[in-house]
């Protein structure tokens, strides 16, 4: 019986120097940061479409403030997020808003986009879409 409670012993350290040295996890950007490094640039603080690339382009960015607005009144959550992401389907009318690969990777967390359906989805790209509905969207 001691036998066995020393080798658990051995066995719960090892446990904790392994854990003890693992890096910590990469900090996931918020919303608010996702928006500032990617869409900034070409939509504008506010979300207007008013950046500092908006002048140089052959569209003009959307005004993220008013997606509900145009929706019914409703945040068109999965519809955002499928432009943010570059899946439009073909219908997105002349696109020029790059894909952001990054706001695709690491933890997936579920969520309703409006549908009742939660589905699995890139935490990145949720709290982004979620920051743009903050905006007024």
């Amino acid at each position: 019986m001691k036998m066995l409670s020393v080798t658990l012993l051995a066995a719960a350290a090892s446990l904790i120097v392994v854990a003890c040295t693992m890096p910590a996890p990469e900090p996931v950007p918020t919303g608010a940061e996702d928006f500032a490094a990617y869409c900034v640039v070409c939509h504008g603080d506010g979300g207007k479409g008013d950046g500092a690339m908006a002048a140089t382009l052959a569209r003009r960015p959307a005004d993220l403030t008013t997606l509900a607005k145009r929706n019914g009144g409703t945040f068109p959550a999965t519809r955002a997020m499928s432009h943010i992401w570059g899946y439009t389907d073909g219908r997105d009318g002349g696109r020029i808003m790059p894909n952001f690969g990054p706001l695709l990777q690491g933890e997936l967390v579920p969520y309703d986009g409006g549908d009742g359906i939660l589905t699995p989805t890139p935490i990145r790209l949720v709290q982004l879409a979620e920051y743009v509905k903050g905006l007024g969207g």
